[in-house]
């Protein structure tokens, strides 16, 4: 660690982990303990997606299922865009993730068998054909991510720093150096209200997804899309950004902010309903329930517009309440809080955005296009999910791209390096700003359309709106961003329009509804060519 002469650190590790969920910190416990790391949380390190998962990770745990069930499953679900190597590749290196997660000592929910032997318990979501999704109650995700943040934090060769948001990658080519391998990032320390300079010699992007790009969402205020704007701003393709899955039952009322509704709910039973208490699955899918996301998300869509109501209703209170109360305690205790009795009554519920199912172009090792640089996690795009991620298929995703990617970084680290000169921040010809209400109202502006033209059912007039909007943002943005000092805010707003300008050009570019991609224009999937993916190309993009 150094200090530069405006009293601003810069840091060096062999690595630079962005992001403190699943992806970032499986991929820190991975490296040997030779290899220093640090690790840069954007809030708190729990404040990831990942501690807020309710439902569980999908693997092959049991004799009657296989792994050629699951990749079909993911195959049927993604709408003929998976890439089949990369399902495989990930369906098949499930069981042994899973171990390596038991023996970290994650508390996974288990049974006893009839000879008195404990089994972990398995339920079974949306699209899958056998039970197969281990979880620990209903809060796998906060399970998962405080044991492996306790181990991160036990781990000598690990640093985390907390309350850090990256501002930017630093390439060689934006240096001026004669290659443009990307060698580390700049980060916005929010405590100390200065920016700092982070310099490794492999860099991973496992920011998490962008789904605050809309006004409803399930995710934690921290999904902007920061890992995929600064890839796009360094040279990487971006692809199927499109693709956003709305998750079809949080929880409507006024205090449950971004609260989920687990799709094990509906895998244990629970029915949809509508507000007079009739059921309505199984007039849009013979699966009815069980159904993927973006159909149950569509079907409940259709029916609140068909009868201007403000929510559908979630029921599984024919189940045994002792049941209900051992798996699914956490959404028990908070639906108890907002005065709703699950054991009793059907609960409101909404579709809000969920899941980023596009992002960085990457290979099975989770390299991007620019040389150092990995993306894993939700801020990927590895082929995996296609047009549709199934349901637990996204911690399965964390787990095995961190595995391949450290594997990866080893090798690399392995090679000889010099390390290049890094620039401190330059702040000298910008001022503080005293029109901080620009970004607030850009931000509120920026949800609402996305919500509104670029979200659930889409039309072609919709996105040409949309469009039109967010290129008058951008604009506007990037001017702001040059003459004034940054901010928390201005950061996270400038890469939500980034993303959002991504996910309507790549909307535009797709005449047919296929998976979370529906259009009115085109509500037909299209049979007479090949399914292809939608690979954006920056400006500044070099081929290797």
């Amino acid at each position: 660690m150094t200090n530069n002469s405006n009293n601003r650190q810069s840091f060096r590790h062999e690595v630079l982990i962005i992001g403190s969920g699943a992806a970032g910190l499986s991929l820190a416990l991975r490296l040997p303990p030779s290899v220093k790391v640090a690790v840069i949380a954007k809030g708190p390190e729990t404040a990831s997606s990942t501690y807020y998962a309710q439902g569980g990770i999908s693997s092959v745990l049991r004799p009657d299922d296989s792994f050629a069930s699951h990749v079909e499953d993911t195959l049927n679900a993604g709408a003929g865009l998976c890439n089949e190597e990369a399902v495989r590749f990930t369906v098949e290196k499930g069981p042994e993730n899973i171990q390596w997660l038991a023996d970290l000592g994650v508390p996974f929910t288990s049974d006893l068998s009839k000879e008195g032997q404990k089994t972990w318990h398995l339920t079974r979501e949306g699209g899958h054909s056998y039970r197969r999704v281990i979880h620990a109650a209903d809060a796998t995700g906060k399970a998962l991510e405080t044991t492996l943040l306790n181990h991160a934090l036990h781990s000598d060769n690990i640093e985390i720093f907390n309350h850090h948001n990256a501002v930017d990658l630093i390439t060689g080519g934006k240096l001026g150096l004669d290659h443009n391998r990307c060698i580390g990032a700049y980060a916005y320390n929010k405590q100390k209200d200065c920016v700092e300079s982070f310099q490794a010699r492999s860099v991973v992007l496992a920011t998490g997804g962008a789904s605050k790009v809309y006004l409803y969402t399930s995710n934690p205020d921290g999904a902007t899309g920061d890992g995929i704007a600064m890839a796009w701003r360094a040279g990487c393709r971006v692809a199927n950004m499109e693709f956003m899955q709305f998750h079809p039952t949080c929880l409507y009322h006024p205090e449950a902010k971004s609260f989920l509704l687990t799709e094990a709910l509906r895998g244990e039973g629970g029915k949809l309903l509508l507000p007079d208490g009739q059921r309505f699955m199984d007039r849009f899918d013979e699966r009815a329930e069980l159904a993927p996301r973006d159909i149950v998300a569509r079907a409940i869509d259709h029916e609140m517009k068909r009868l201007g109501a403000e929510c559908m209703y979630l029921d599984i209170s024919h189940k045994p309440a002792a049941f209900i109360r051992s798996h699914f305690p956490t959404i028990y205790a908070r639906c108890k809080e907002l005065g709703m009795d699950i054991t009793k009554q059907p609960v409101p519920v909404v579709p809000a955005a969920h899941y980023t199912c596009g992002g960085v172009h990457t290979d099975l090792n989770g390299c991007t296009d620019v040389e150092n640089l990995y993306a894993i996690g939700e801020t990927a795009f590895t082929g995996l999910h296609g047009a549709n991620r199934m349901a637990s298929n996204s911690l399965l995703e964390c787990l095995v791209f961190s595995q391949s990617a450290s594997k990866h970084i080893q090798q690399q680290l392995s090679q000889k390096h010099n390390w290049d000169t890094v620039r401190p921040w330059d702040e000298s010809r910008v001022t503080d700003s005293d029109e901080d209400v620009v970004v607030s109202h850009n931000w509120d502006e920026l949800r609402r359309f996305m919500w509104d033209y670029v979200g659930i059912v889409r039309t072609d007039k919709r996105l040409q709106r949309a469009k039109h909007r967010v290129d008058l943002l951008l604009s506007e943005i990037e001017e702001y961003y040059g003459n004034y000092k940054i901010n928390n805010d201005l950061l996270e707003l400038r890469n939500l329009a980034v993303v959002a300008d991504l996910i309507i050009r790549c909307a535009m570019q797709r005449k047919e509804s296929r998976g979370l991609h529906y259009t009115l224009d085109y509500p037909e999937t299209d049979t007479t060519d090949t399914p292809h993916n939608s690979v954006l190309s920056p400006p500044n993009f070099e081929t290797q």
